[in-house]
């Protein structure tokens, strides 16, 4: 496997545990509102509000989940630098460029990869 020498690491680390950290706070907050929705469209009556309720719910619901996809991006990246593979494309083996990984340090691939 190859390693990065050419990369400042704590940056990136510090980067991805900054991303993770703003993550986990949207994450709490969506969970918060979904909750919220659920208690509210069990004490609601009028049919409307249910399916109204039920809709923003859903796309909480979506949302969530994609909250937690970048999480697990991010912890992955963690989990890279920690290993020692962290900037090394996933499918060609090369290196990804510092301003790809500057733009999106959870990268696993080249642009065009």
């Amino acid at each position: 496997m190859k390693k990065r020498d050419d990369l400042d690491l704590e940056h990136f680390r510090k980067l991805l545990e900054a991303e993770r950290e703003r993550l986990l706070k949207e994450i709490d907050g969506v969970a918060a509102d979904t909750q919220g929705l659920d208690a509210a469209a069990s004490e609601a009556e009028d049919r409307g509000d249910v399916a109204e309720l039920d809709a923003q719910n859903a796309i909480d619901q979506r949302l969530l989940e994609d909250l937690k996809g970048q999480l697990k991006e991010v912890e992955d990246a963690l989990k890279r630098i920690a290993e020692g593979s962290y900037g090394i494309c996933e499918k060609t083996g090369k290196p990804i460029p510092v301003d790809r990984l500057e733009a999106y340090p959870a990268a696993r691939t080249l642009a065009d990869a």
